[in-house]
């Protein structure tokens, strides 16, 4: 296999391409004899932890598997600096002058939107292995359009449906003021029938989160439930110590998580969380995944490294199934639907909408007898969950 990486330059791309990509049924590189893959991934500023971990799991299952459905593979590595812009002109040099049969990626919700079209609309396979936003799930689906992740809605359901086990009436909601910080909040509601302290979306990327907590000191809500992926994670959860409100319950997804533990460590053990998955789930693929994942990087996968891992193998398996003729985009399409591989998750099959069917789980933030931090599966929340947008989905 061999891996190259790349930072392209808009510059570049706009001397040499078409701003708009002409819909094709097959990619040129369908004719070759490389499998050619393009991740897409922010790899720099304050969220890089997250495509770090992203890039990691992919190119641990890809190193693994070694050729992938039996193809010598190609893996161009893309930074898209969380600039949808950017990210837009990236994908259309993918798959236009680099010509590749798939895009795995990216981590944020706008990135996704970004790039959907510029990928899909060419016959292009896009994998998303974190956004997973609610028009894509529902009326938007699309047949090149595959997630192995979740849809955004649904960890943060599993923090609704705890808040109200617990009997929560007056929760604080706080969340970035973008695709997946409406879908947060959204999710929460689905399965929380309980009272609103207060609401507020924050810009993405903030760092100071003093207002946010006078203003939860001065409500005393039952609980605050957020969601703040990254360094906006991290100073949230340092600075929610420091103010002295560790009496509220702090819940959240993707908030407090393998990404920021590292830098919260202590101030962070104890603190609940949403996840399709944690890195001690008891099955024998998890085990193997961990062990050889922290082997490698030395340091705790997080969901990002897990559900990268699996699109690497979801594209082995699909491209082995059809005996590597990509040019037959029907028999990949079938053969991605298929999921025919363990997924350290456990139960992970594709409902109509090309969204994952699995479980979710309450976990916790842990200190681990090695002495990293991660989290830990608590209980299980939700069995084998379609999300609540497939019905609207007109596929197959």
């Amino acid at each position: 296999m061999t891996l190259t990486t790349r930072l392209l330059l808009t510059t570049a791309l706009a001397a040499g391409l078409a701003t708009t990509a002409q819909a094709q049924d097959v990619p040129a590189s369908a004719e070759d004899d490389v499998l050619k893959i393009g991740l897409v991934y922010t790899l720099s500023g304050p969220a890089a932890a997250l495509g770090k971990q992203a890039r990691d799991g992919f190119m641990l299952g890809a190193e693994q598997i070694g050729e992938l459905g039996g193809m010598e593979a190609e893996i161009v590595v893309i930074d898209d600096e969380q600039r949808p812009d950017k990210a837009a002109d990236d994908a259309r040099e993918l798959v236009q002058r680099e010509n590749v049969d798939f895009v795995v990626g990216p981590i944020f919700s706008n990135i996704l939107v970004a790039i959907h079209q510029p990928v899909t609309e060419t016959g292009t396979i896009l994998i998303s292995t974190n956004a997973g936003t609610s028009n894509f799930a529902g009326a938007e689906c699309n047949e090149n359009f595959f997630v192995t992740s979740y849809q955004n809605d649904q960890n943060h359901e599993v923090m609704g449906a705890y808040a109200e086990q617990q009997g929560y009436q007056n929760v604080f909601l706080m969340a970035p003021n973008y695709q997946a910080g409406k879908d947060s909040l959204a999710g929460f509601k689905n399965s929380y029938t309980g009272g609103v302290a207060g609401e507020v979306f924050t810009e993405l990327g903030q760092l100071d989160f003093s207002s946010e907590l006078a203003q939860i000191a001065a409500f005393q809500p039952d609980a605050l439930f957020t969601f703040m992926p990254g360094g906006m994670g991290v100073n949230l959860v340092k600075q929610y110590d420091q103010a002295g409100l560790s009496s509220i319950p702090f819940l959240s997804a993707f908030t407090v998580d393998e990404t920021t533990l590292p830098a919260t460590q202590d101030a962070a053990v104890g603190l609940l969380g949403g996840q399709n998955w944690a890195p001690d789930l008891d099955n024998a693929a998890n085990e193997a995944f961990v062990s050889a994942f922290i082997e490698k990087y030395d340091y705790v996968p997080g969901t990002y490294a897990m559900q990268a891992y699996d699109a690497a193998q979801l594209i082995n398996s699909a491209v082995g199934k059809i005996g590597g003729e990509l040019t037959d985009r029907d028999a990949l399409r079938a053969a991605l639907k298929e999921a025919d591989f363990d997924s350290p998750r456990g139960d992970f099959s594709f409902g109509v909408n090309n969204y994952p069917v699995q479980d979710f789980y309450l976990v916790e933030a842990v200190k681990r007898d090695d002495g990293r931090y991660a989290t830990s599966i608590v209980e299980k929340i939700f069995d084998d969950y379609v999300d609540n947008y497939a019905d609207q989905c007109g596929m197959e």
